[in-house]
């Protein structure tokens, strides 16, 4: 018998792939499937963007292979936006890298930074390229668990420190938070830097949603921290900023180690994005930034909807502060379903389809996840076949029924 590959062994089978074929069989039944499964953004680029794209098109030059690190002007107006939004001066030409989207980017930092068996600090529940990416590497995931509050998360990372052999390489951040929603502010950030400065660990900081914020003061880098730049890097993407996600644009900043070994990587895996896609990005950055505010509005309205219909439903969740998602307990009388079983359910029923909370790690059992990707209208119409369900005795499983009895 032929073995598995063994990078293959290391990968479980995909959680959010069980709902969606799910949901690929019940649309292909004529079954209309509200979805706030995947985070993809429904609204197109900004209307200068797209102009810039279909200008740039008509060059014949530009249909040529690209440069695999990025365009000099979209490096400089990657650093232009640090500035502008951080006060974080970069070098675009040692400091700033383009990568294809940030998912593909931090993979590839992945390959060039992890030897196997090195141990990478993770926290769980995460997006599942922030542990995988490692893994497909050949690296150990110890997860740092995601709670409430940052000076938890900090006592897990120097418990995960203290405990592990070898010591850790690295550490992932990723706030705001997906799946959790989560945000910290500068001070947590100084305490990490300090902290891995000190144990000689690298940052790697996901901060695909730095403007994707509803309350308070905009989320900060962690390259604002002095000193961070000896040892963080930090991701970025024009995916969910400017609904671009199709495009696979994004972008790696800060040290210059973890920026050249990227740059070297990508030398041998592409020749970089699409040069009519840099050229556009370019102008997303440094043109009219009106379309940001919009975006914040679609998505604050859109969250505001979902978090007052289940209220009314019955079903209270936490209203989330940043990103694109909410980030649901289970009702308490359905726990016992687990969060991919109500995701199941859910489809099933109510015709909506979420992402179970457990794909996202283990400590994210007894969650869901809700993209607010349908507009206002849709997102009544799902708090109404959700408000449906929870009242319908029937749909719970027999098993739930005599524990509430008992």
């Amino acid at each position: 018998m032929i073995q598995e590959f063994h990078s293959m062994r290391r990968l479980p089978p995909y959680v959010f792939a069980e709902v969606n074929s799910l949901m690929a069989r019940a649309r292909a039944a004529g079954e209309d499937i509200i979805d706030f499964g995947m985070g993809n953004p429904d609204q197109p680029p900004p209307r200068h963007v797209i102009d810039k794209l279909t200008e740039t098109l008509s060059n014949p030059r530009v249909h040529r292979y690209s440069t695999s690190r990025g365009i000099p002007g979209l490096r400089r107006a990657v650093a232009a936006y640090y500035g502008r939004r951080f006060g974080v001066e970069l070098d675009p030409e040692s400091e700033v890298i383009v990568t294809l989207g940030s998912k593909e980017g931090l993979a590839n930092l992945c390959q060039a930074i992890t030897s196997p068996g090195d141990i990478i600090l993770v926290p769980n529940p995460s997006y599942p390229i922030h542990a995988f990416g490692f893994i497909i590497a050949g690296a150990a995931i110890r997860s740092v668990p995601v709670e409430t509050e940052p000076e938890a998360f900090l006592r897990h990372l120097e418990r995960a420190v203290a405990h592990s052999v070898p010591k850790p390489s690295a550490v992932v951040l990723n706030f705001p938070s997906n799946p959790t929603a989560r945000v910290v502010d500068l001070d947590f950030y100084g305490a990490v830097v300090d902290f891995c400065r000190r144990h000689g660990i690298y940052v790697i900081s996901d901060l695909a949603y730095a403007e994707v914020y509803f309350e308070g003061r905009p989320p900060p880098s962690i390259l604002e921290i002095p000193g961070a730049r000896e040892i963080a890097v930090e991701f970025t993407s024009l995916s969910k900023t400017y609904s671009m996600p199709g495009w696979r644009i994004g972008f790696c900043a800060g040290n210059r180690k973890l920026v050249r070994s990227l740059s070297r990587m990508k030398s041998y895996l592409d020749y970089g994005a699409f040069t009519p896609i840099q050229v556009a990005a370019t102008a997303a950055l440094n043109g009219d930034q009106a379309c940001i505010e919009e975006m914040r509005n679609r998505y604050r309205e859109r969250r505001d909807v979902l978090v007052e219909g289940l209220a009314a439903a019955g079903w209270q969740i936490p209203s989330p502060p940043a990103t694109m998602f909410a980030w649901v307990p289970l009702p308490p009388a359905f726990e016992p379903m687990g969060s991919l079983g109500f995701a199941k359910a859910l489809l099933e029923h109510a015709k909506v389809a979420v992402s179970p909370g457990v794909g996202f790690g283990e400590h994210g059992e007894g969650h869901l996840r809700f993209a607010l990707v349908e507009n206002r209208q849709r997102i009544r119409q799902a708090c109404r076949n959700i408000r449906a369900f929870l009242n319908d005795a029937d749909c719970a499983p027999e098993a739930l029924k005599l524990a509430a009895k008992g």
